[in-house]
């Protein structure tokens, strides 16, 4: 178990990239969060704002575990034609699901669609993604904490931190203790 980025490098990261939203759209912008790993990411980042923001939300599903193929379970309730839209990820892996909705949502007449992912995992990517707002890399590890989760524990850490997923199978609450003791 290791810390990747502590609260201190999420809150510098996170105001970063909001300044670089912001300076990219001074008429305002529309935020979109995939449920639920983005929550927690879109919530500090729309804080650190400084234009006018509308705040919508996806959710997706995969068909099978495995097969890279997804659903739409939660659709925007915004209608972003015309509108600026920065689609918001907890982290990017191979690209598959980002490349999937950024098909959906340009689909939808948006005057411009970008990505802004917190964090970016290059090594696993299969599709060939560009992220605008980028904000750390990590390699191969199995990553909780600020929205990540393991079967939907861990998802409150105020930090990223890298855990064996082995272990984890095995006894989904291993580093409990350890996680939330600091």
């Amino acid at each position: 178990m290791k810390v990747l980025v502590g609260a201190s490098q999420l809150r510098s990261e996170v105001g970063r990239l909001g300044a670089e939203v912001s300076a990219a759209y001074p008429g305002g912008v529309v935020m979109v969060a995939v449920l639920k790993g983005g929550v927690w990411f879109l919530a500090d980042l729309v804080r650190e704002l400084s234009v006018p923001c509308q705040v919508d939300f996806l959710a997706v599903s995969s068909y099978s575990q495995g097969s890279g193929r997804v659903r739409l379970i939660k659709d925007l309730d915004i209608d972003i034609t015309g509108l600026d839209v920065v689609l918001v990820e907890d982290i990017v892996d191979t690209g598959l699901t980002l490349s999937y909705l950024l098909a959906e949502l340009g689909r939808r007449g948006p005057a411009s669609l970008e990505v802004c992912a917190l964090l970016d995992r290059q090594a696993h990517r299969i599709v060939p993604t560009s992220l605008r707002f980028r904000g750390v890399g990590i390699g191969e590890e199995f990553v909780v904490g600020y929205g990540l989760d393991y079967a939907e524990r861990f998802r409150n850490l105020d930090r990223i931190v890298a855990v064996e997923r082995a272990a984890l199978q095995l006894d989904p609450d291993v580093h409990v203790n350890a996680l939330y003791s600091g």
